[in-house]
């Protein structure tokens, strides 16, 4: 009985696809990394609550690392090229001939947030409110009734920037959405659908209460708001025509759970891909294949614009690799290298959430703690919206990562018919290279408190590196 026991769990080790807790295959020193790791993480969400601002925090730390921005007069072997500051690209100059092929991670670095409008401030009941425009997909009722900082910048009449931060540092005023309370909203929100009970357009920003000493002038308050936004920043309010200001939860990114096994911040939905693949590209300093990582702006918004992955970024910064690596760019040759590329869409996918097991498949949705997830596809339905790789190069990620020790899982966005989501994946799928999304599960996903496991992320950071590497 012993031996047919031993045969069984023998051919089960063999044959049978078994998940593995990255905890499971940590020792002591292993958990220690993913900590210390995290803690590096913990701090770049604190400072990259914005497109820009984790634009200026990757620069800062890619500067350290030895890239510097490209100049045609040298060749340079790690570089970084700015995308109107809401987008970057680094590169490191491989070994093998370019023609063969780039090795490309792509992550994306806006998250969704409240944007102000153009024309925000209003008076009402002698408080000063903003109205804000959501950006991406949210759930508005997370918004309200909670401490929020503004960022972001202003561009003056005179085309001087004004730089804006309010609402992080200790004694800073924040902004907040007010709610209703119980007592009143039996029918104007509790009869409704979760997602019309609170409306888009009440989405506005307490800002202001204090009256202008003038008691003969129109809208008081909102008049001392301007007179105090011009003494402290120089402004008008026409200024705000030509602003971009976004308003993100207030709070630092913090450790969650008796043993901290967790980190919970706004904004990993992208950042924590996008920390992974910084760090992965400064520790790969003498790739075999030119490596690049490209950190993309609105990627929650369908990725359009001149700083998302519709762009022609790509090829311009591929163009700047060409010249860094003493050859002359041409269309063809830019053709040849992207078609040859091997690439990893670095985006965040649904772990699932034991309160809600019933919107995921669970053989085929990823489970937090158990390493980074590949998918194969994204997109909703039918695959529809989605880049598919291929078998083979499925096969190819699977061997690397088995070789390297990464502990990684297969999952898909929740059942075939309960919704979906896409990613960059199809836009550089566009050129003909291969690529698949990579990344870490979390919970509460596209909320101002989004969760992720220690050691998913830095699973995510060690994949990474395998793949640039090896590639």
């Amino acid at each position: 009985m012993g031996k047919e026991n031993e045969k069984t769990k023998s051919l089960e080790e063999r044959v049978k696809l078994t998940g593995k807790l990255v905890w499971d295959r940590y020792d002591e020193a292993q958990v220690k990394q993913a900590f210390a790791f995290a803690e590096g993480y913990k701090g770049f969400l604190d400072e990259a609550k914005t497109e820009r601002e984790a634009v200026d925090a990757i620069v800062k730390s890619a500067q350290k690392a030895g890239f510097c921005a490209y100049s045609q007069k040298g060749k340079d072997k790690r570089i970084y090229r700015l995308n109107k500051d809401k987008s970057i690209g680094l590169a490191t100059v491989g070994k093998q001939p370019l023609e063969k092929g780039l090795r490309i991670i792509v992550s994306h670095v806006d998250s969704p947030r409240l944007d102000l409008k153009q024309n925000p401030l209003y008076e009402e009941l002698d408080m000063v409110l903003l109205r804000t425009h959501y950006y991406g997909g949210i759930k508005k009722y997370q918004w309200v009734a909670q401490p929020l900082a503004m960022h972001g910048i202003i561009v003056k009449t005179d085309g001087k920037k004004v730089k804006i931060v309010i609402g992080e540092r200790e004694g800073d005023p924040v902004f907040t959405i007010c709610d209703l309370l119980p007592h009143l909203s039996r029918k104007a929100q509790e009869e409704k659908k979760l997602k019309e009970a609170i409306e888009a357009e009440k989405l506005t920003i307490l800002a202001g209460h204090l009256p202008f000493a003038d008691r003969e002038a129109k809208e008081r308050v909102k008049l001392r708001i301007l007179e105090l936004l011009h003494e402290q920043y120089g402004i008008v309010e026409e200024d705000f025509l030509s602003a971009e200001l976004e308003l993100v939860p207030a709070s630092k990114a913090r450790d969650v759970g008796f043993d901290r096994a967790f980190v919970a911040s706004y904004g990993q939905d992208d950042r924590v891909c996008s920390y992974a693949s910084l760090k992965a590209m400064e520790g790969v300093d003498a790739p075999p294949f030119t490596t690049m990582a490209l950190f993309l702006d609105k990627e929650e918004v369908g990725s359009e614009g001149n700083t998302g992955a519709k762009s022609r970024f790509l090829e311009l910064f591929t163009a700047d690799i060409l010249r860094a690596a003493g050859k002359e760019p041409s269309d063809v040759l830019m053709k040849e290298i992207l078609f040859n590329a091997k690439a990893i869409s670095a985006d965040g996918t649904a772990g699932i959430d034991p309160n809600y097991k019933d919107v995921h498949e669970a053989q085929n949705n990823a489970k937090i703690g158990y390493g980074v997830c590949l998918s194969k596809f994204t997109g909703a339905g039918g695959k529809y919206f989605s880049s598919d790789a291929s078998a083979e190069y499925v096969g190819e990620i699977r061997e690397l990562f088995n070789r390297k020790g990464i502990t990684w899982q297969m999952g898909e966005l929740g059942k075939v018919d309960e919704g979906g989501g896409g990613t960059v994946a199809k836009y550089l799928a566009l050129y003909g290279m291969d690529i698949i999304d990579c990344g870490t599960p979390m919970l509460s996903m596209h909320s101002p408190f989004e969760v992720a496991s220690k050691g998913d992320i830095y699973e995510t950071f060690r994949a990474y590196r395998a793949f640039l590497e090896e590639g």
